[in-house]
């Protein structure tokens, strides 16, 4: 991960937490149910989600009270507009943009000397079956504030009222109580601390409960994609909703969502960009074997490209080529089908959004259809970060140097 780390691709707009930081940080997670950290410095993301802690914890989602119950932690306003890393759903960053968009001057003025505790809260306690996911509709945007700052002001509001009454500026009781509040949480007379309850409405989405699930409910018939096949099968079981379910390695969906206008090919059009170079590049990495070159040079340069193309055996440069073979072949006749010369993973890579679809949906599906067939390395790391990271470690050096600057170069 040091090459991604020297290329600014991993994990690169992270803020770092130390001091007293650290202390309102501890504070939140206990008020939000979760054990205080150990460590003395780290860094967190736009949600407050820090890489270190969730290794400290061995849990990538520590933030979560299980897959029903999200949580987020601000204590700083530089988490404005920064990613959130490791998203529970896919609409994690648009609910902190909204967060910040609505509250934001009160954040500033909040996280001077205080913290806030985020809640999350769908309606749903917790999760029993599969398709529970469908009951995810208007996620309520909560918060609190540790030291139960809120009320602190209120009663010293009501101190300052009492000292103001009658003769009551000469009662030292009152003195004494005015100054260790003040001394404790500073002079809270004119803060606005009230952040007034959110409303975050969802569409379609994804999310990592029961370990992957995307909902299309934007389109013909919603449409529930299980990438854990166990749940899969468990959710198929369920009769009380009427929505197609499929296996995300099923080849039924990919027709049903061609079927339903949500993806689109045109391999013609498709062989002339440059993602499809990308796609054939990373295709012949999988067939190469103890090359004399760098597989970086093999990629970059288009005379040792063809050179070690054509040293494959024959069914691997089939695969390879499948596509301009195809079409090709459709030039003289159009007796050929896709099925029987392009390979299958290949061609689901070729596939994009339907033109027709909003922007985020866009999004969503560019990720459906990375999880598909992971074989650009820009989608795959614009749209899937964890997964590229994961299938990054084990790629060869020379691939990975290819697959960083491929990747710098669109950035």
């Amino acid at each position: 991960m040091d090459k991604l780390k020297e290329a600014n691709l991993y994990r690169s707009e992270l803020i770092p937490v130390s001091g007293k930081l650290v202390e309102r940080y501890n504070k939140c997670l206990v008020k939000l149910g979760f054990t205080k950290t150990k460590l003395k410095t780290f860094h967190i993301d736009g949600i407050g989600w820090s890489p270190e802690i969730a290794e400290e914890k061995e849990a990538m989602h520590y933030l979560n009270n299980g897959d029903a119950n999200a949580h987020g932690i601000i204590i700083s306003p530089l988490q404005k507009g920064k990613p959130v890393y490791v998203p529970f759903h896919t609409f994690d960053r648009d609910m902190m943009q909204h967060v910040f968009k609505t509250h934001g001057e009160k954040i500033n003025d909040i996280t001077r000397d205080c913290a806030i505790c985020l809640d999350f809260d769908q309606g749903i306690d917790t999760f029993y079956e599969p398709l529970d996911v469908l009951k995810y509709k208007t996620v309520s945007i909560n918060f609190h504030l540790i030291n139960n700052l809120v009320d602190v002001q209120k009663e010293q509001l009501k101190l300052i009222e009492t000292f103001n009454r009658d003769n009551n500026f000469i009662d030292e009781k009152i003195h004494e109580q005015l100054l260790v509040s003040a001394k404790a949480y500073g002079d809270l007379r004119n803060r606005d601390l009230e952040l007034y309850e959110l409303q975050f409405n969802t569409d379609s989405f994804y999310t990592k409960a029961f370990k992957g699930v995307y909902v299309l409910r934007d389109f013909i018939t919603p449409i529930i994609v299980f990438e854990d096949e166990t749940w899969h099968k468990e959710a198929i079981k369920d009769t009380n909703y009427d929505v197609l379910i499929y296996h995300i390695h099923q080849p039924e969906l990919m027709d049903k969502l061609r079927d339903h206008v949500i993806i689109e090919y045109d391999l013609e059009n498709a062989v002339k960009t440059e993602r499809y170079e990308r796609i054939k590049k990373f295709e012949i990495t999988q067939y190469l074997q103890k090359t004399e070159h760098p597989v970086k040079d093999i990629l970059d340069n288009p005379i040792l490209y063809k050179s070690y193309l054509n040293k494959l055996d024959l069914e691997s440069r089939k695969k390879v080529m499948s596509v301009e073979r195809y079409l090709e072949k459709i030039e003289t006749s159009n007796q050929y089908k896709i099925a029987d010369i392009v390979d299958l993973k290949l061609f689901e890579a070729l596939h994009k959004p339907h033109s027709s679809l909003e922007g985020r949906h866009q999004d969503l599906i560019w990720k459906l259809l990375v999880n598909v067939a992971p074989k650009d390395v820009l989608y795959w790391y614009w749209y899937d970060k964890e997964d590229f990271y994961a299938s990054f470690k084990s790629w060869d050096d020379s691939f990975k140097e290819w697959a960083i600057a491929t990747i710098s170069n669109k950035i």
